[in-house]
């Protein structure tokens, strides 16, 4: 499985961005996708998760701005990012996981390499 995330650039505060993750390998649509973000000083949270069933899941920290979506054969995942806050700077990685999403971000089988948000205020 691969993961290769795109779509991370700089923004102002209250700007929006729109990442993308193409997985490639045996991923179908009963595989968990999710992001993860690590924010400077900050450990690795989880953002917006689709899981095996196909139900979603935000962070606190993200809810009400960021959207998460999937093609039906969860080849690509998508990351609707509104209304940006520079505490939303970070690494974004895709993760995945067959079945049932990892309890843990430390538990997921397959990371992406990330791509780069920056918030200025």
């Amino acid at each position: 499985v691969r993961l290769a995330e795109s779509g991370g650039g700089s923004v102002q505060a209250g700007g929006s961005l729109r990442l993308a993750c193409t997985a490639s390998g045996f991923v179908h649509s009963r595989w968990c996708l999710a992001w993860i973000r690590r924010t400077t000083g900050k450990q690795r949270e989880e953002v917006a998760r689709i899981d095996g069933d196909g139900s979603i899941a935000y962070g606190d920290s993200v809810k009400g701005r960021f959207t998460v979506s999937a093609d039906n054969d969860k080849k690509t995942l998508y990351l609707q990012m509104n209304d940006l806050k520079p505490e939303d700077t970070g690494m974004y990685y895709c993760v995945s996981e067959y079945g049932t999403c990892a309890p843990a971000v430390d538990e997921y089988d397959y990371w992406g390499q990330g791509t780069q948000v920056t918030v200025s205020s």
